[in-house]
C-alpha cells in the first residue's frame, strides 16, 4: 500500500518514515513491549491517522517520534524526519527540531497551556526560542497566528490568560503555537476528544485548511473512528501495539481486511457503504 503513495511522489521522500519501531518498558517480570515492530509513512501534504483502542501504543509511537518517552522507556528500530534520523540525535538537536520543523497539538490544551502566561506570548514563544524574535514582534505574529485559526478579535485575545479561553479557542490557539514555525509534521494527539461536536468539527475543518494551504503533514492520533473518516487521507489501524491494516481511508471503511478493524467498525454508526462480501 505504501508504494502507492510512493509512485505518486516518484522524487520526493516522506515527512516522516518509521520503521520497525519498537517501544519497551523495564519491569521486574521483564520488559514489556508496548509498540512491536510499528512502520508508517506520512507523506508531504498527507494527514494520516493512527486509530487504536486506549493502550494500542498509538501514543507511544507519537511520543517516541518527538523523543519525549519516560526515561525508562527503550526504543530501537528508525524513525526519519525528512531523511534526518531522530533515534540517534542527540538531546539538544533534537529540542531544536521539537517546535521548528516538528510539531505537537496534546489532548488537553488546558493542561498544556501555561496558566500564568498570556495567550499572545506562549504563541509567540516558539519564535523568541528558535528564531530569536524580539518580543513585540512575536506578539504581533501571535496575533497574524491566532487570526489564522480563526479566533476572533485576535489584538484583544492576546492578552487573555488561558482560563479566558473556550476549550475549543484553547484547542485553537495550541494549533497555533505548533503553526507558529511552518513545520514540516503536525503531530495531533487526540485534540478533538475534550471538544463537543461542533467546535470538533470546526477543529478539523482547520487541520485540513492548514494542510491545503501550508501544505503541512499531520500525523493524527485518535480513537474515534469518525474522526478518521471526516479527516484523514491514509490510515494505520493499531491493536497490542501492532500496525494490524493500513490503507486509503475510503477502502477501510468499506473494505476492511483485519479482524479487529471489522470489529472497529462494527461498533461505530456507518460512516461508508459496506461492500457486500
Amino acid at each position: 500500500m505504501a508504494d502507492q503513495r510512493r509512485h505518486a511522489r516518484p522524487d520526493t521522500p516522506p515527512t516522516l518514515r518509521i520503521s520497525d519501531l519498537v517501544v519497551e518498558f523495564s519491569k521486574r517480570s521483564g520488559p514489556v513491549r508496548v509498540v512491536d515492530k510499528v512502520s508508517l509513512e506520512v507523506w508531504p501534504s498527507e494527514i494520516v491517522g493512527v486509530i487504536g483502542e486506549s493502550g494500542s501504543g498509538k501514543t507511544m509511537t507519537a511520543l517516541s517520534t518527538l523523543r519525549m518517552l519516560p526515561k525508562q522507556a527503550r526504543t530501537s528500530g528508525s524513525i526519519e524526519l525528512g531523511q534526518r534520523s531522530l533515534l540517534g540525535l542527540p538531546e539538544e538537536a533534537m529540542r531544536r527540531l521539537r517546535g521548528d520543523r516538528l510539531s505537537f497539538i496534546p489532548q488537553d490544551a488546558m493542561r498544556a497551556l501555561n496558566p500564568t502566561m498570556r495567550i499572545g506570548r506562549q504563541v509567540g514563544e516558539p519564535l523568541m526560542l528558535h528564531r530569536r524574535t524580539p518580543l513585540r514582534d512575536a506578539i504581533r505574529r501571535a496575533v497574524d497566528l491566532l487570526r489564522s485559526v480563526h479566533v476572533r478579535d485576535p489584538e484583544r485575545r492576546i492578552h487573555d490568560y488561558p482560563h479566558g479561553f473556550s476549550g475549543g479557542m484553547q484547542q485553537r490557539a495550541m494549533i497555533a503555537m505548533g503553526l507558529a514555525l511552518e513545520p514540516e509534521l503536525l503531530i495531533a494527539d487526540e485534540p478533538t476528544t475534550a471538544l463537543d461536536v461542533t467546535v470538533q468539527a470546526q477543529v478539523l475543518r482547520l487541520l485540513k485548511e492548514i494542510r491545503d494551504e501550508k501544505a503541512t503533514s499531520i500525523l493524527f492520533i485518535t480513537h474515534d473512528l469518525g474522526v478518521v473518516a471526516e479527516l484523514c487521507d491514509w490510515v494505520y489501524v493499531m491493536y497490542r501495539g501492532r500496525i494490524v491494516e493500513d490503507g486509503p481511508v475510503e477502502r477501510i471503511f468499506t473494505a476492511p481486511r483485519d479482524d479487529y478493524t471489522r470489529a472497529l467498525l462494527a461498533a461505530t454508526p456507518t460512516l461508508f457503504p459496506r461492500q457486500a462480501s
